[in-house]
């Protein structure tokens, strides 16, 4: 069972569909790994009930032959920012820490309905305001990559024994990246064939580049955010964590698609698409952006970059210098854009309604104070705070208003691109590997964010599609990857050529060792 855990969707599917395993077995197996898998983290809240019913409901189309399709009897786990009814939904914050919604997001529904298995729900940074899942009220995530429980329970194809080797010092640990990194974890560590994660500025392709894994950030409006408790409206979209281009597909053919309770949610028919397995890739034009070429950039993200080039380049594509030329201005106009959302989201949290609520006010105005004090996180009360700045009459036209009108430049940056037929843009996810914790912990959460989300948030910005492919591993046995982007709604050009890197970097692949746990 352990190696079952292991393997493609695709093959998983096809072993329920032939009767050779049952979906209760594997999500047994699933969810005993989660206790394996406890130091790390990944999750808030593991729904071994409900994993058990949709499991045994599952067995019972296997037995009658009318299984629901190719997720069905599927262990997945969803982002604890989304709602799911009846489950407790907490955004990483003790001011949801009580919160059960009473209805489910679409996203998670549309998983349902096909029939994949809810595990758990995962670890996030403090209502996704972070880029490593360090700033959640239930504690921080770890990377599994150089970590005791890889160690101990896992296996690695790489060559190089140094690949699987621990770092056990409390302080030297890797973060996993977020504000995802509970979902990433839960996928590398094989609790979960595919996650859903949340993608603002990078949250799902920062712990993706950080843990080995595909992270798809799909084109805004493309999927429904109806139950994904907001952070940027507009910019918002539902992410995909998988461990292969064809499993993300899998999960984005569920879920995509019009949504009548969303009105960002694009109107026309999604039309659910395969790729090919042999893809020719001469005819692609792929920029390589200038202003991505940052002087912070580590040694073997270049060299990672440059390499894969060199490889497109060989193989017949056309590989080019392009210039974005706003980019460096992206990151301080999010930083605008987020923080006004943020105080206009998270002003509804005032302890009356739902969620935490202070035990004993003098007023009403005491009660507001005093709840959202003790019910949000630092990080979270300095944004609300910067985003009251930045909306005050004498400063809303200098702040919010440029910050708009700068958004519009970076997304014309991008159509001029595909207006001069470039079809891909290949950068860089993430500047570095993994950061220690110690020496990412050096850094307020403003100054981590600056950093991290430098490569990733443009395409928020612009609303395109972009996808995290892992390329290889470090000198410290840690992933390094890179980013596509592409025109928006060109999710199958993106993801076949995702694919086809896929296929001939061949990242190293993680596998259950053989324990009495899963016999």
């Amino acid at each position: 069972m352990n190696k079952l855990l292991s393997i493609p969707i695709k093959e998983v599917s096809k072993k329920i569909h032939a009767g050779d395993v049952c979906p209760s077995d594997i999500t047994k197996a699933a969810v005993k790994l989660t206790s394996v898998i406890k130091p790390l983290n990944a999750y808030i809240t593991v729904t071994d009930d409900t994993a058990k019913k949709h499991a045994e409901d599952s067995d019972s189309r296997q037995k009658n032959q009318s299984l629901l399709g190719k997720l069905d009897g599927i262990p997945v786990a969803v982002k604890d920012n989304y709602c799911i009814r009846n489950h407790l939904t907490t955004c990483g914050s003790k001011m949801l820490s009580n919160f059960t919604p009473t209805y489910d997001a679409t996203v998670y529904k549309r998983l349902k309905d096909a029939g994949a298995v809810l595990i758990g729900k995962t670890n996030l940074d403090e209502f996704g305001m972070g880029s490593g899942t360090i700033d959640s009220y239930y504690g921080p995530t770890k990377n599994l990559w150089n970590s005791d429980v890889l160690e101990n329970y896992y296996s690695c194809s790489s060559d190089s024994e140094k690949h699987c080797t621990s770092s056990s010092n409390e302080n030297s640990w890797y973060i996993a990246g977020g504000s995802s990194g509970g979902s990433a974890v839960a996928v590398a560590t094989r609790s979960c064939y595919a996650a859903l994660g949340s993608d603002t500025g990078g949250s799902t392709r920062n712990p993706a580049s950080y843990c080995g894994l595909i992270g798809l950030k799909p084109t805004y409006g493309l999927v429904s955010r109806y139950g994904l408790i907001p952070l940027v409206n507009s910019m918002d979209v539902p992410g995909i964590l998988a461990r292969n281009v064809d499993d993300a597909l899998l999960v984005l053919n569920t879920i995509a698609g019009p949504d009548e309770a969303d009105s960002t949610c694009v109107r026309r028919e999604y039309v659910p698409f395969n790729l090919p397995d042999t893809i020719n890739i001469s005819n692609f034009r792929i920029g390589i952006p200038n202003e991505y070429k940052q002087t912070s950039i580590s040694p073997e993200i270049q060299e990672c970059w440059e390499e894969l080039s060199q490889f497109l380049t060989e193989a017949g594509a056309s590989v080019v210098p392009v210039s974005l030329p706003h980019t460096s201005y992206s990151i301080m106009c999010y930083t605008v854009l987020n923080r006004c959302d943020v105080t206009s989201n998270l002003a509804r949290y005032d302890g009356i309604e739902y969620g935490y609520r202070a035990e004993e006010s003098d007023s009403l105005q005491e009660l507001y104070r005093k709840t959202r004090t003790e019910g949000f996180g630092k990080v979270v009360k300095e944004r609300i705070l910067v985003g009251n700045y930045f909306l005050l009459e004498e400063n809303y036209d200098q702040y919010y208003i440029k910050a708009m009108k700068i958004r519009r430049l970076i997304s014309d940056d991008f159509e001029a691109l595909w207006n001069n037929n470039i079809d891909f843009v290949l950068t860089p996810t993430t500047l570095t590997e993994a950061p220690k914790y110690n020496e990412f912990m050096s850094l307020d959460n403003q100054t981590q964010c600056l950093i991290q989300d430098y490569c990733t948030q443009p395409a928020n910005m612009a609303g395109i599609p972009a996808v995290n492919v892992p390329i290889k591993l470090s000198k410290k046995g840690l992933p390094l990857s890179l980013q596509l982007m592409a025109p928006s709604f060109h999710e199958k050009g993106l993801l076949t050529l995702a694919k086809w890197i896929e296929q001939r970097v061949q990242f190293p692949v993680l596998e259950l060792k053989d324990t009495a746990l899963f016999k």
